[in-house]
């Protein structure tokens, strides 16, 4: 038995050194069902920890797109939300966006334009799926979102208390994100990978100077 748990633990670990991994991010109001809804896909298997020196909650998630594995890390807000802006470091190579408002409290819908600002500011081109949450009243979902029509976004009606397309969403945004991850052109992409080439070269450079300083300091043969 404990050789079996001992196989296990190496073929997680195989899985987590993968280069098949994705970043979603969730942005919204406060107490527009963000974290349900995280919790109502994941259900029992989800582990969330706590990040509290960046203010999120992680979520690492396993999913299979077209046969292979994904690790997919689900960030969601923990209270940044409230001061109506979030850290630079949260948008930081996110492949996908899921912004929700809550269709009954019209003022999470009027912010939408305020976060989708924010969310383009930092990452212009990654999808972003638009989420009508609440819907206990089927009538809402008759309803026409301006918001969604205007930036051309997928507006999807769910409800984090019965689960009513929960799962959808989340297979749909992971199915987004790894395809906007094989295929981006995202300017800030290009330019974080510039400098980390650069810094790698810059490493390989500094690296023959300093062993042929060594070899200097090294006493002569008598």
């Amino acid at each position: 038995m404990a050789g079996d748990r001992s196989k296990q633990g190496e073929l997680d670990q195989e899985k987590y050194d993968a280069h098949e991994n994705v970043k979603i991010i969730c942005l919204g109001d406060s107490a527009v069902g963000k974290s349900k809804l995280m919790e109502r896909f994941l259900m029992d298997g989800f582990q969330p920890q706590q990040l509290s020196t960046y203010a999120l909650t992680l979520y690492k998630h396993t999913a299979t797109v077209d046969g292979k594995t994904i690790l997919v890390d689900f960030w969601d807000t923990a209270g940044q939300e409230r001061f109506q802006s979030m850290h630079a470091s949260y948008y930081h190579k996110a492949h996908a966006c899921i912004m929700v408002f809550d269709v009954q409290r019209k003022i999470t819908y009027k912010n939408l334009g305020t976060w989708y600002a924010e969310l383009r500011e930092f990452r212009p081109e990654i999808p972003c799926i638009l989420v009508a949450n609440k819907i206990d009243d089927i009538q809402m979902t008759q309803k026409n979102f301006s918001f969604a029509k205007k930036f051309s976004l997928p507006l999807y009606f769910v409800s984090a208390a019965d689960g009513t397309n929960v799962v959808k969403l989340f297979n749909d945004a992971i199915r987004l994100a790894v395809a906007y991850k094989k295929s981006s052109q995202d300017f800030m992409d290009e330019v974080l990978q510039e400098l980390e080439n650069f810094k790698l070269e810059q490493k390989e450079e500094d690296t023959p100077d300093q062993e042929q300083g060594d070899m200097s300091k090294s006493p002569s043969p008598s």
